[in-house]
């Protein structure tokens, strides 16, 4: 069983050839509105890749907030923790896509409901499994999640997404952590950072695929070679496909593997969900 405690939002996407300056009005070539959001995201990819899934969270009681429940439903998700929030809208991000990369501006909306009372409710019948959490819900509430998860054994795997220095507590409750290259050098240069927790990251590093540490050494699993239309979802494919496999008990490698193969398809089409492929697509 795979728990992905974080975010729903509605994408709102805008296509482009290049991105603007500051002050700067261009033309766009598209725009679309689509299911986004970090936690969301993760959920779908791991539930089209086989994991059975359930979603914690919260949407706006709106049109936005029902359509993205009966869209979870849909992908097979368990949605019986996603409520409405009467007071917030559903969360927006949005998105520019131009020269083959993107910007996101992200609103937060009813996101930021989801507190550590809600957390604590919503996670008290907790299967266990992997939990997967990222940071665009607050942080008590993502702590109160790791929390909870680590007492009932589980594997517990925090995507420091959007990025933000860790407390020193997060680095002990979780068993993976998996930042960008960036956020990688961030997390290294911070002063909670011990030189035993490298074995608690999995990095990624874009086309060039991810990395962890294996017998005292960093190793690169390479990405296969595709043509990159939208990087939106790769990161979320990511952390959603290795959910999965290290969930049907993979070894570390195996289960990276198979996760950079998934974020490599992912980035063949637009939107954050869209080209999020299925588990007939991997090898």
């Amino acid at each position: 069983m795979i728990t992905v405690m974080g975010s729903l939002n509605i994408d709102l996407v805008t296509i482009t050839d290049r991105f603007p300056t500051p002050g700067e009005t261009i033309r766009g070539s598209g725009f679309s509105t689509v299911f986004g959001g970090k936690g969301a995201n993760q959920a779908v990819a791991a539930a089209r890749l086989g994991g059975q899934v359930k979603m914690v969270g919260k949407v706006g009681d709106d049109l936005y907030g029902e359509s993205y429940i009966q869209h979870l439903k849909a992908e097979n998700i368990n949605v019986t923790r996603v409520s409405k929030e009467s007071d917030y809208p559903t969360g927006t991000a949005a998105i520019t896509v131009a020269e083959g990369d993107n910007q996101i501006i992200v609103v937060s909306g009813a996101n930021g409901a989801v507190s550590k009372t809600y957390v604590n409710e919503s996670l008290k019948d907790l299967e266990k499994g992997v939990l997967l959490v990222q940071l665009e819900v607050p942080d008590e509430s993502v702590e109160e999640a790791m929390t909870i998860a680590k007492a009932q054994g589980m594997t517990v795997i925090l995507n420091p997404a959007p990025f933000k220095p860790i407390p020193a507590e997060w680095w002990a409750l979780a068993d993976y952590i998996t930042p960008n290259e960036h956020e990688a050098a961030a997390l290294k240069a911070d002063q909670n950072f011990k030189d035993e927790y490298k074995v608690k990251l999995v990095i990624t590093y874009g086309s060039r695929g991810a990395a962890f540490i294996e017998n005292g050494v960093e190793t690169l699993i390479p990405a296969p070679e595709v043509e990159a239309v939208d990087t939106t979802g790769a990161g979320d494919t990511f952390n959603g496909a290795l959910a999965v496999f290290l969930d049907k008990g993979f070894e570390l490698r195996q289960a990276v593997e198979k996760a950079v193969q998934a974020a490599s398809l992912s980035v063949t089409a637009a939107g954050a969900q869209g080209g999020m492929p299925y588990l007939k697509d991997l090898r």
